[in-house]
């Protein structure tokens, strides 16, 4: 797409152009949705108790930018989490959902001119999409750099032109990634840190799978610019309930960073933004105090995709991620590939290339299809056999 996007230009989201491609058919079988990334295990069994205990927290205006029980509980879990140490009160602040945080935060930091030129928001190609929408609300330029499997599918920001980078204000960064599931390593941090350091811009990390992982915890951007003694404002990180808790629909995470951007960002929520209601907020609480949940998830999906790496065994570039619960998977073409399985077989997933931009005629998830792995384990397994035996067999 042509700089400048507009919201009139935007391209179809993923999911109604998904609806448009299948939809006009009948499906080849029994209907496995693998398609959204929306957690289906057993939320934590106590959240009922905690909202019936805080109900009547209903009936008042809630926290602007969080409780202090809910900001200290975010705080701990940081510092467990992360080993970084940040003060609840200026550093952290409560999001109705983490893609209200990853959209609002832009505003409040990119600046309208940098270097008296139109500034740049650096974009990982493919990634989630509010991302280009946060970009285009600010005025900026949207910069789509590739995150293939050359570049162990995590953009590569330093080989950009100088020009480009000094013009830049945010980049954003998402580890483990969506949909690709790589994780940044703590050299790859370190070197995008530096390289923010040297050309004056922000660090915007989504986290939002960082619980979701098979062996070793990711390593964060915070705990790495923390490392390094970057500036505190260098960095920010944006974690969520959704994935972490298999709570997509209490709409909880947090920002956290360096005391200025906490206060801008405060600013913004102040005038425009949605806060929690304040029930939400204390369910938030007990479930950020809580591991013992999130070990439990974290085990099934690695059942889940220890399944994959079986069931798609011996074909190439198939393999399974370090992280996340996403596969991504080579086919010729993923709208012909998601429409035989559709037409075929009943499985519905996304094409790869709903999830990224045309760059010079080029689209790096064109050849791909992301296949979601929420569903319980005897219906994954149902749907990862069909889509091999169809797509590969």
């Amino acid at each position: 797409m042509t700089f400048p996007e507009r919201f009139s230009n935007l391209p179809e989201y993923a999911f109604p152009r998904l609806r448009t491609l299948l939809d006009a058919h009948a499906p080849g079988g029994d209907v496995v949705h693998m398609t959204i990334g929306e957690p289906r295990h057993p939320m934590p069994d106590f959240i009922g108790d905690v909202l019936a205990q805080n109900l009547g927290l209903f009936a008042k205006y809630p926290d602007n930018f969080g409780t202090p029980d809910l900001l200290g509980a975010i705080a701990t879990w940081i510092k467990t989490r992360f080993g970084v140490t940040v003060d609840s009160a200026t550093q952290v602040m409560a999001l109705n959902g983490t893609r209200e945080g990853l959209m609002n935060a832009c505003i409040a930091l990119s600046p309208e001119r940098k270097n008296g030129k139109t500034p740049v928001v650096l974009i990982p190609n493919p990634f989630y999409q509010v991302y280009a929408v946060a970009a285009v609300t600010v005025g900026a330029e949207p910069v789509y750099v590739p995150a293939t499997r050359e570049t162990g599918f995590l953009p590569d920001y330093a080989g950009l032109p100088a020009d480009v980078l000094d013009r830049t204000t945010i980049a954003y960064i998402c580890s483990p990634s969506n949909p690709q599931g790589a994780v940044a390593t703590r050299a790859y941090y370190q070197d995008l840190i530096a390289l923010a350091e040297k050309h004056d811009f922000k660090i915007f990390a989504d986290e939002c799978y960082s619980e979701i992982y098979r062996f070793d915890p990711p390593v964060g951007a915070l705990e790495v610019a923390n490392e390094m003694g970057a500036d505190p404002e260098r960095v920010a990180i944006f974690h969520s309930l959704s994935k972490r808790s298999n709570l997509p629909g209490l709409r909880s995470g947090f920002v956290a960073s360096g005391p200025e951007n906490i206060k801008q960002i405060k600013q913004l929520r102040a005038y425009s933004g949605a806060p929690l209601p304040q029930a939400i907020q204390a369910v938030s609480a007990r479930v950020w105090a809580d591991e013992a949940h999130v070990v439990a998830s974290r085990q099934l999906y690695a059942e889940k995709l220890d399944m994959a790496d079986v069931v798609f065994s011996g074909i190439a570039g198939a393999q399974s991620p370090e992280a996340g619960f996403f596969l991504w998977l080579p086919v010729e073409d993923g709208e012909q590939a998601a429409l035989k399985l559709w037409t075929e077989t009943g499985v519905r997933v996304v094409p790869g290339g709903y999830w990224a931009r045309d760059v010079n005629g080029e689209n790096p998830g064109k050849n791909y299809i992301r296949v979601a792995l929420v569903a319980p384990k005897a219906e994954t397994q149902r749907g990862l056999t069909m889509i091999r035996d169809c797509l590969y067999g």
